[in-house]
This record gives structure tokens, sequence and C-alpha cells, in this order.
């Protein structure tokens, strides 16, 4: 049975008690929520996007996650109510001019403050590490302490002036309590946001079934390539409207030389163009020097020769 040899054992060695649960260490579980990707478990790094329930992302790893379309893909809980890049929304973070970043401390020699943050809010000057509430507004993407917004009650942004609304509010890495109003507030506007998806599609099949429509709608661009079509066959017609006119003068002509019943005005016209030519040929000979009228007499002839000798 043991205990021999002089041992004395003591009662918890003895007696098995309730088995004590596990706490979780705050500062740890702190770090993890605010400086670590809630998917790729990477530290965060520009750009950082954040969900409607207030968890933060890095935007390549979600972007991963989402075209990961396989068999063996890893569903996270912490991402399966994000279909596409719609649910999430880029922040505007304000950086902090005392982060180092990772390298301060590559040897291990230093103190390693874990309530350091590489983030602050633009307005109270509040690091980012969990320790204080953060939201982030929904129309423009600014994150801000829950300090600066009760202390300063307007309804536009305190960093870029944008006008918001109170659901436009949300808040980063709430309470469990928080995680649940946020869920029921993104269940609502969803439910809202499928009858105008519904009546924008119902509006573009209207459109598409009647043709009057679809001309209103395509607008002057379609107006100006239909003139320019009418234009062009316009042009066309009378171009060939004129070529078939004069084959019709040429054979004409050609059929009344052939009977010899319309000798005269044929051979008017032959004279015409005989004398229209011998005119034209004249002009167009003078351009030459070897017309008549650009010889020249020897008295205008220069009085000067070109020897270029050939010896040295």
């Amino acid at each position: 049975m043991g205990c021999d040899g002089g041992t004395i054992p003591k009662r918890h060695e003895l007696v098995k008690g309730p088995k004590k649960v596990e706490q979780v260490d705050k500062n740890a579980s702190l770090v993890a929520r605010w400086n670590y990707c809630a998917i790729s478990q990477t530290p965060l790094r520009k750009p950082i996007v954040a969900c409607e329930l207030g968890r933060l992302y890095n935007k390549d790893a979600l972007i991963e996650y989402l075209l990961d379309k396989s068999a063996d893909k890893c569903i996270i809980e912490t991402a399966t109510h994000i279909k596409s890049l719609k649910d999430v929304k880029e922040l505007n973070l304000t950086n902090n001019p005392v982060w180092k970043g990772d390298n301060a401390n590559t040897k291990g020699d230093k103190f390693e403050d874990l309530h350091r943050a590489a983030f602050i809010c633009p307005v109270v000057g509040l690091e980012m590490n969990g320790r204080q509430k953060f939201c982030y507004l929904r129309a423009c993407g600014c994150v801000l302490s829950d300090r600066a917004m009760k202390e300063i009650k307007t309804q536009v942004c305190h960093k870029c002036g944008e006008p918001f609304k109170e659901n436009d509010v949300i808040v980063l890495n709430g309470s469990k309590e928080e995680m649940a109003n946020l869920q029921r507030r993104m269940e609502e506007r969803k439910l809202a946001a499928k009858p105008v998806k519904k009546s924008r599609k119902s509006k573009a099949t209207e459109a598409a079934s009647k043709p009057g429509l679809v001309k209103e709608i395509s607008g002057p661009s379609s107006q100006k390539q239909e003139e320019k079509k009418s234009t062009v066959d316009k042009m066309a017609s009378a171009s060939s409207s004129t070529s078939t006119a004069e084959n019709g003068q040429l054979s004409s002509s050609s059929t009344s030389i052939s009977s010899g019943k319309a000798c005269k005005p044929a051979s008017n016209l032959v004279k015409r163009s005989l004398t229209e030519m011998g005119e034209k040929s004249e002009v167009y000979k003078s351009i030459f020097t070897s017309h008549s009228s650009a010889k020249r007499t020897r008295d205008e002839k220069p009085n000067w020769i070109t020897h270029t000798a050939y010896y040295f």
C-alpha cells in the first residue's frame, strides 16, 4: 500500500477534491484580441478591417479565407457571418508615435510593455490596447475611443468630419452583451436591405422588357451613334447614285456610237473632251523645265562652269 520508509502523506495527496476552473490570463486575452488577426492569428498589419460584430482582421487573410472554396477549408467561427468584403469595413487608424514596433526588443534584454499599442485615439490620445473601450464608424471607418465619443457629443466624425448616425457606431471587441446587441442590429439591417435589392431587380427586369424604356435609358450616346450611322448610310447611298448615273451615261454614249443614229452629240462630246485635255496638258506641261516657257535664251543663261580636278 506504500507509505513505508517513514513517509507521511498529506490530506490533499490522498483525498481528491473538485477540480479548479482554469482562468485565462486577462493580459494574454487582451493581447490576443487587440494585436492579432481573428482568422490567421498573425499580428495585425495595415490594411485592417472590422466586421459588424467588432472583430479585427487582416484584410489579406480575410480575402484568402473568402477565396478558399476547397472541401478541406477550415471553417472559423469568428468569420462565419462574413460572406464578402461588403460585410466588413476598412479601418482608418491613427498611428502611435511612441510605438517602436516588434524590432525594438530583438535581443530580449529589454522590458516589453504589453500595454503599448500601435494605434491611438486621434482625439484623446488613448492607446488602443483593450484597457479602454474603442469603437469605429461604419460611415467612414475612423476609430475613436468611447471617452472621446462621450465627451464630444456630435453627429459628425471628429477625425474626418463625415456625418454618421447612432446605429453606425460599432464597439470593437466588446463584451458578450454588446456582441449580442451588435448581432441583432446586423440581422435587422440585412432584413431591411433585402426588399431594396428585390425592388432594384424588378426595375431592371421591367426596363429590359420594355424597349421604349431601354431607348430612354440608353441616353445621348446611343442617339449620337444612330445619327452617325444615318449620315454614313446617306453618304453611301449618294456615292452609289452618282456611280450609277456615270455608268448610265457611258452606256448611253456607247450605244449611240454603235447604232449610228446619234453620231452628232457623240462627236461633240469627243471634241470637247479633247480640247479640255489639251488645255489641261499645256498647264501640266508648263510645270516641267522641258516646256517652252521654261527654256532660257543665251543671254539669260549663267556664264559660269564648275570644274573638279582629279589630279594631285
